[in-house]
């Protein structure tokens, strides 16, 4: 049986009925926080591109951009309402042989299913899917260890779980996978060197382009062979000759995916997580936030996915754009040390030039720590910081599993309280309010349309 074969058979023969209340109320909560961070990134210019190109086309039965009223083509709809959920690099994460944002794929999902009149209960069907595939791709391989980006697992998950809302059989499913799969490989030069805006439209693309597969499918069109085992397949022209499979997928009886996921407590790539809640302790252990000019130093010991991915280029010292900077070890961590948060405003052209600061980045060594990699990912995503001051003190913290991980996850409340900080502003309160209602009535809504009547900015 093929790996397309295993990941059809599965996404075409999960029913609602079979997911777990856990899994169920998580959709919930990823909803919750990739409509808030949609509502963060409204006014960005990436969002903004992304959303006036989609309203180029209308289309009466399409899918809503995030923020409007306006109606376009479910491929343009889950391209700009993808490029706005993720462009804050806020949404959820999931860590392991790949790292992946798998909140990316509910852009798809709601296309879709507002495109098709589906129900909210539907959407919560495809996007468990679409986690499953996604997270599963993600613990069989590292497709970055051969320079693809891991955007590129989205060209089946999102297929995944949009041809399960549809009805797919097996073999149409089999033929949206080749459709989407073998077109769709992302370099990995998104993510290296100086970052531009593409860095947090990638996935976006990958949403556009699996919800067109899934269109073409649903219209009769087949797709490639073997998209995995061919001989010019996925295993030998992107995985270099290597292969691997899924063995085990989520059932009501080991659950699913998508609650071994982790929400975003900072804006901030997810590595970097721990090394923020290091430097606000060390704030709480001085008693103040620390100014650049009494500090003599400062180290960060990391694991080894860390330092690879924010870590270890130069770029990261003196970030040219905000994509560089939220995706900067260094950077992150001093801003937290010395403005003794990170927020949105973490990311301002004006701080992250701001020389004062970038002074005590230069100050900043990241170390890659042996000790620490074998905890990585199943126990945390440990970074150790230590601040030595000019005057002889110094101090030391170490964080494995950051508030948001898996193993210890952000409350409803705590979900609720990020969904405001970035709601309310564009909403109001009492929109905020409404919005937030709707969500957690997600399984009740019977119109998608409720859903995005309710953000409308």
């Amino acid at each position: 049986m093929s790996l397309a074969n295993k990941i059809a058979d599965f996404a075409t023969t999960l029913d609602y009925e079979d997911l777990t209340p856990a899994a169920i109320h998580e959709v919930k909560r990823r909803t919750i926080d990739s409509f808030a961070c949609a509502m963060g990134a409204w006014t960005a210019e990436p969002a903004r591109i992304a959303r006036h190109l989609a309203m180029f086309s209308t289309s009466e039965l399409g899918a809503t951009v995030i923020g409007t009223r306006h109606k376009t083509t479910p491929d343009q709809a889950a391209f700009a309402n993808g490029v706005q959920i993720r462009y804050l690099d806020y949404n959820d994460t999931y860590l392991s042989k790949e790292p992946a944002h798998p909140s990316d794929n509910l852009a798809a999902i709601f296309a879709i299913g507002q495109a098709f009149e589906l129900t909210g209960q539907d959407a919560i069907l495809g996007a468990v899917i679409a986690y499953e595939i996604q997270c599963r791709l993600c613990d069989a391989y590292s497709i970055r260890s051969r320079g693809w980006d891991h955007v590129t697992y989205g060209a089946f998950s999102t297929v995944a779980g949009s041809g399960a809302m549809l009805g797919f059989d097996e073999a149409t499913m089999v033929h949206a996978l080749g459709l989407s799969g073998v077109p769709n490989n992302a370099m990995r030069q998104t993510r290296v060197g100086e970052l531009s805006m593409w860095k947090g439209c990638a996935f976006a693309n990958a949403s556009r382009n699996g919800v067109f597969a899934t269109l073409l499918a649903h219209m009769g069109m087949t797709g490639a062979s073997e998209v995995f085992e061919g001989q010019m397949g996925f295993f030998n022209e992107v995985c270099g000759g290597d292969t691997f499979d899924i063995e085990t997928f989520g059932s009501a009886d080991i659950g699913y995916m998508i609650n071994k996921t982790y929400i975003k407590k900072y804006s901030a790539e997810y590595h970097s997580q721990s090394a923020v809640d290091c430097a606000l302790e060390i704030v709480t252990q001085a008693g103040r936030r620390l100014t650049p000019d009494e500090v003599e130093s400062i180290e960060i010991a990391t694991f080894n996915a860390s330092y690879e991915i924010i870590g270890g280029e130069p770029e990261k010292w003196r970030p040219q754009s905000r994509e560089t900077a939220d995706h900067s070890l260094p950077y992150i961590t001093c801003a937290a040390l010395v403005d003794g948060e990170i927020t949105l405003a973490s990311y301002a052209e004006s701080r992250f030039r701001d020389e004062e600061l970038l002074g005590l980045v230069a100050k900043t060594v990241v170390i890659p720590d042996a000790e620490l990699n074998p905890l990585y990912p199943e126990q945390g995503i440990p970074n150790r910081v230590t601040v030595k001051l000019k005057d002889g003190r110094s101090f030391v913290s170490r964080v494995d599993a950051p508030r948001g991980h898996a193993l210890n996850p952000m409350t409803d409340a705590e979900v609720e309280a990020k969904f405001r900080l970035m709601a309310d502003p564009l909403l109001g309160a009492k929109g905020a309010d409404n919005a937030l209602e709707t969500l957690w009535s997600l399984d009740q809504i019977e119109d998608l349309d409720e859903v995005f009547d309710a953000f409308v900015v």
